[in-house]
């Protein structure tokens, strides 16, 4: 095996490991033997890597938001209308933050640590993502009951609003999910958005921009 591979692997199952210790002891508890241990490797090749703690955990946010920034990135090219495409994006999110420490461990990071992924930045670049879709995408038509929605999209009109209500939708689902994984799942993500139709014409006025919405 090339010496270049090898090292990118190394690098990846210490990034790896870093995850999972943050998530079963928090990133203050997590040491840099156990980390090396877990991952299989030498504690001079985890330096050789990483130069403390908190550049390694600046890596672990680093490869969440690169995860991150690929599901948004199949969100933005989706051809479906809004609604549909948030739903999608939902079930993709919440799918890989369950089968990813990485990503999930990333999300867990407090902001003073590794800015980038608290909920009040999330909220923001998610609102901003929503929204471009919401005012570029074709409006399409309205999607048969098979697809779980019905009737006309709320992309159709309003785009702010619309962009506020899925970004507040997705972003409590993210939190709920953190102390009862259910709320991550395919059925309970289609589910609930099943229930938007009905309220697809009233989008309450008085949802705030994500900006209004204090950092959870």
């Amino acid at each position: 095996m090339p010496t270049q591979h090898r090292a990118i692997q190394s690098r990846q199952a210490l990034i790896r490991s870093a995850a999972e210790t943050f998530l079963e002891k928090g990133v203050p508890a997590a040491g840099m033997v156990e980390i090396s241990r877990r991952a299989r490797l030498s504690k001079g090749a985890l330096y050789f890597h990483f130069t403390s703690k908190d550049d390694l955990t600046l890596a672990v946010r680093d490869a969440a938001l690169a995860t991150l920034n690929e599901i948004e990135e199949g969100f933005a090219r989706s051809p479906e209308p809004l609604t549909v495409a948030v739903r999608n994006f939902a079930v993709e999110l919440f799918g890989r933050v369950q089968s990813d420490a990485v990503l999930r461990a990333g999300l867990r990071l407090r902001p003073e640590t590794a800015p980038g992924l608290d909920i009040h930045a999330l909220e923001q670049r998610w609102y901003a993502l929503f929204l471009d879709k919401a005012v570029t995408c074709p409006t399409g038509t309205p999607v048969g009951i098979g697809d779980g929605l019905t009737g006309p999209h709320p992309s159709d009109a309003e785009p702010r609003r619309t962009a506020q209500l899925l970004t507040s939708i997705v972003v409590g689902l993210l939190h709920l999910g953190g102390g009862d994984r259910t709320w991550w799942d395919a059925e309970a993500v289609t589910g609930l958005w099943g229930l938007l139709p009905a309220a697809a014409g009233r989008v309450p006025a008085g949802i705030p921009a994500p900006a209004q919405v204090p950092a959870g």
